[in-house]
């Protein structure tokens, strides 16, 4: 069975780990039932900005960034992610409050006072050859003792080579139709934020899983996505050069007030336009939460970048269909 993936787009390298997984009779029942599973694979996306999945049932740009931003609020709410995925999380929190599998709160205030994101950053920009610029998730208390989930991810390694970040995670395992696309979303994004923070650009990017695997349940899907082909490459435009960190910051604020609905517009927003275009999928978002189909098609006119507006007209052709 293939375990090495190599491509430009996360729907290249999607399109033939399904192809792989659909193929495969090594066939386990797991705790959350029946699966397909590649053990040990390596995939490698040669263009991380490439991040985005432009198939009909994978193009989640707004539940990506929606998770993206949980992580970067460094807390692991669980009413924040059930506003952009729904109930998924719902039965994966163990006091209905949080999710002890997020990663904000492991990535920003790891032990409720480290901030490894910034750890790094500081070092590479001490040793910028250095082989120590790790990030741990996954940690031993998570096996301690029974809980309803915890996280997937075990380390994320930065190293700086040839004037460029690269990033090499390892997953102990991997929902590849569920977890898959998002995942790759939101560590491509920390790898240029990373690579922004301290002046580079982004190299490669390399997943490593341990279970990469496909859910009997989602076979159907997996044939859909198959079905529709390959897609040109949507890459988003690379991050405005310089720190980003008083952007995001920005960026949050915004994001807390359009989840609150207090912020309607973005008319009096001043900010980078690579960083307004996020926050236009957020309020996009909000707006399909609230039926505003008309709000959705004026306010995708604005995207700086045009790679969003497909999943906007993509998303406004679905609801259209169904009513």
């Amino acid at each position: 069975m293939q375990k090495y993936f190599e491509a430009d787009t996360l729907d290249d390298l999607m399109f033939d780990v399904f192809k792989t997984l659909l193929s495969s009779e090594n066939k386990i029942e797991a705790t959350r039932g029946l699966m397909t599973e590649i053990l040990g694979a390596t995939l490698v996306l040669k263009n991380p900005r490439s991040r985005l999945s432009r198939s009909e049932t994978k193009g989640k740009v707004f539940s990506a960034f929606g998770e993206l931003f949980w992580y970067l609020t460094g807390q692991n709410r669980l009413d924040f992610i059930v506003y952009y995925v729904g109930r998924h999380y719902v039965n994966e929190s163990d006091d209905e409050e949080t999710v002890r599998s997020g990663y904000g709160e492991r990535l920003f205030n790891s032990s409720g006072s480290i901030n490894q994101v910034s750890n790094v950053i500081e070092l590479l920009l001490r040793k910028p050859n250095s082989r120590q610029a790790v990030i741990q998730l996954f940690d031993a208390t998570d096996i301690n003792q029974k809980y309803k989930s915890i996280p997937c991810t075990c380390t994320l390694q930065f190293l700086l080579r040839n004037g460029k970040l690269n990033l090499f995670v390892n997953m102990r395992s991997n929902d590849v139709f569920l977890g898959l696309p998002h995942d790759i979303f939101s560590f491509t994004m920390l790898q240029e934020i990373v690579a922004r923070s301290i002046g580079v650009d982004i190299g490669v990017y390399q997943h490593s899983v341990g279970s990469l695997h496909l859910y009997e349940n989602r076979r159907a899907d997996a044939k859909q996505y198959l079905s529709e082909g390959f897609y040109e490459e949507t890459s988003m435009k690379p991050m405005p050069e310089g720190d980003p960190w008083s952007s995001i910051e920005k960026v949050r604020k915004i994001e807390e007030q359009i989840r609150a609905g207090s912020l309607k517009t973005l008319d009096s927003i001043t900010i980078d336009p690579y960083w307004k275009d996020v926050c236009r999928v957020l309020l996009i978002h909000r707006y399909f939460k609230d039926e505003n189909w008309s709000g959705c098609k004026q306010l995708k006119l604005g995207f700086h970048d045009q790679a969003f507006n497909i999943f906007v007209e993509d998303r406004l052709a679905r609801k259209q269909d169904s009513c």
